[in-house]
């Protein structure tokens, strides 16, 4: 049977552009415009430094750079609307002109995915999977931006099963997205490694990935510098790049298209192996049913 991960297809973003998901790992950087994320806040709080990194980001091999305002780290500070589009509006409108890379927001809130679209992102990664504010859903469907959602199990109880709860959350987030008007082929899944799942929640995540495949989509993942990566390797967060290149090849293998990571350069170079590896499986299989 032909490998998933190989079968491209397009994933339609804002502003008339699309990227193509399946023959190859897409990496997308986190540039977080915050005082306290939990790895790197204060690092590039002004928009310089942003972007900066950003297109230091690009030139190690991103291909989506993905803009947060607000930590969402447990216990961070909740910020207001305002507080988050002043981090993060004047950054992508400086990235717009800079970089053919796709801009991403990170955010929940429906007015500040309007602004972030209007001023040239391309894609809207909210976090609660439109169901904080199920409006951001309306506004990806009439800007015609890429929408990434994510699972969560915040903020509500979870069912027992890790991969039933995945279900359970994301096709309720699917629900919302077509109720707006969404067409699938704009929309990624994220099953949010970290967001309120322990450590054998996350490390049996990645060992049952693969059964996301079922939902249909492109599948992004986003371990990087994670607590369940520091708590396996004993490395405090600026030092799990290495662990998060190594869940980021597992996650490879087991279907996922798109990365979220905060060291672009050292999961290109693991990917680069584990797209190697699956492109001469593929040509084996491909020789096989011949």
């Amino acid at each position: 049977m032909p490998l998933a991960q190989l079968e491209s297809s397009f994933w339609r973003v804002g502003h008339g552009r699309e990227i193509e998901l399946g023959a190859r790992a897409v990496l997308m950087a986190i540039v977080n415009v915050t005082p306290d994320s939990f790895s790197d806040g204060g690092r590039y709080e002004t928009v310089d430094a942003a972007v900066t990194y950003a297109l230091q980001a690009v030139s190690d091999g991103a291909e989506i750079i993905d803009i947060g305002g607000e930590s969402t780290r447990p216990g961070a500070d909740v910020v207001t609307p305002l507080e988050e589009q002043a981090r993060v509006l004047p950054v992508i409108e400086a990235l717009r002109g800079k970089t053919d890379a796709l801009i991403s927001i990170d955010t929940y809130r429906a007015e500040t995915a309007r602004l972030a679209v209007a001023a040239g992102a391309h894609v809207i990664n909210d976090v609660f999977g439109l169901q904080k504010e199920p409006e951001v859903g309306r506004i990806a469907a009439d800007t015609s931006a890429g929408l990434c959602l994510m699972h969560t199990g915040r903020d509500r109880e979870k069912l027992p099963d890790v991969i039933g709860d995945q279900f359970y959350f994301l096709e309720r987030s699917l629900a919302l997205a077509s109720a707006a008007g969404m067409p699938k082929d704009r929309i990624v899944l994220d099953p949010g490694f970290g967001f309120a799942k322990d450590i054998q929640e996350n490390v049996e995540l990645m060992a049952r990935f693969g059964e996301l495949r079922r939902l249909g989509l492109p599948l992004l993942a986003g371990t990087s510098r994670k607590r369940f990566v520091g708590a396996i390797t004993g490395r405090e967060a600026a030092d799990r790049d290495v662990g998060t290149a190594a869940t980021s090849v597992l996650l490879r293998l087991a279907g996922a298209s798109i990365f979220r990571v905060h060291d672009v350069a050292i999961n290109k170079d693991a990917l680069a192996i584990a797209d190697a590896m699956l492109a001469a499986r593929y040509s084996f299989e491909q020789g096989q049913l011949a």
